[in-house]
């Protein structure tokens, strides 16, 4: 008796040879490389949007502010010795806007009349506004003001502070005592003062800790900053003021050879700023340096050609 085989007529089914799956392979990943800068570039962009909505915000509680006072908030508070050295307290214009930022308890928190680096305040200066932080950026939460020698080595260790990515506009020189910008020591500088023109004016800009690291708490006495590892500016010490404070001497954000205390940010080509009237707008490496210096101050009475 002839046995019928059982897999006569049955089809083989063979699976993926190695170069077909080296081809799906090969497809795989340049769609990836496509599909990976796009999404990039969303992710930022959406970043970017919630700088400027910071910033918008920081803009709108100034605008409440001097609606209150009748004049926008003083750079930094300090008392000074005969030589004109602050000697504290320290507390910038972004402590003095806390409530109108909806920051209430924390403001309620602060003892205003004590330093910065008081023991009683180290709760509050080492609390992190979210709306003072550019998504962009990779800030530490907090960061150690220190006492530094003439080369930028540190000495003695002041206090631990809250990070910032936004700091007022002292004008062109190096921040400090008196500037031709909005914030300085001790300042009350309204829009009446402001005659250049609230929207040719700027308030607020960025500062990636990429460059100098930032606070919004104040200009702690006796601190002096100096670039970290690693960050692009020139390095040289600036005095304390630089911690809330920026100037544009320079050139504009990102620019080649920027100090510590200048503008700066993670965005590819330039920064946001708030202007006095409350708008904002993306300021490009690329501009005019003597525009930018021009919109850092509040009555030079300086042309202003295109920002672009």
């Amino acid at each position: 008796m002839t046995r019928i085989s059982r897999t006569h007529g049955r089809h083989s089914r063979p699976g993926f040879t190695l170069i077909e799956l080296l081809v799906v392979i090969a497809i795989i990943a340049v769609l990836i490389a496509i599909l990976l800068p796009a999404v990039q570039q969303a992710r930022e962009a959406a970043r970017r949007a919630q700088c400027v909505n910071n910033l918008k915000q920081i803009g709108l509680a100034l605008q409440n502010y001097h609606e209150s006072h009748n004049t926008f908030p003083p750079g930094y508070v300090s008392n000074f010795d005969s030589l004109g050295n602050d000697t504290g307290p320290g507390w910038g214009w972004a402590a003095m806007i806390l409530g109108e930022l909806d920051q209430g308890p924390l403001r309620a928190s602060i003892t205003f009349e004590l330093p910065i680096e008081n023991i009683a305040n180290t709760n509050p200066r080492t609390t992190r506004i979210s709306s003072g932080m550019c998504p962009s950026d990779s800030a530490e939460s907090t960061w150690t003001a220190v006492t530094r020698d003439t080369l930028g080595n540190p000495l003695s260790t002041i206090c631990t502070v809250a990070s910032a990515n936004y700091v007022g506009v002292f004008g062109v020189a190096e921040p400090g005592i008196a500037g031709d910008g909005v914030f300085f020591r001790n300042s009350q500088i309204g829009i009446r003062d402001i005659t250049d023109g609230a929207s040719q004016t700027l308030l607020v800009g960025e500062r990636s800790q990429k460059w100098c690291v930032a606070s919004w708490v104040g200009a702690v006495t006796d601190a002096q900053l100096f670039p970290q590892a690693g960050s692009p500016a020139i390095p040289l010490v600036e005095n304390a003021s630089g911690i809330i404070l920026g100037h544009t001497f320079e050139g504009p954000p990102n620019s080649p050879d920027l100090e510590c205390n200048c503008f700066s940010s993670k965005h590819l080509g330039g920064a946001n700023f708030v202007f006095a009237d409350g708008h904002v707008q993306f300021l490009v490496t690329v501009m005019d340096r003597t525009n930018f210096k021009a919109l850092s101050t509040r009555a030079g009475q300086e042309p202003i050609g295109d920002l672009q």
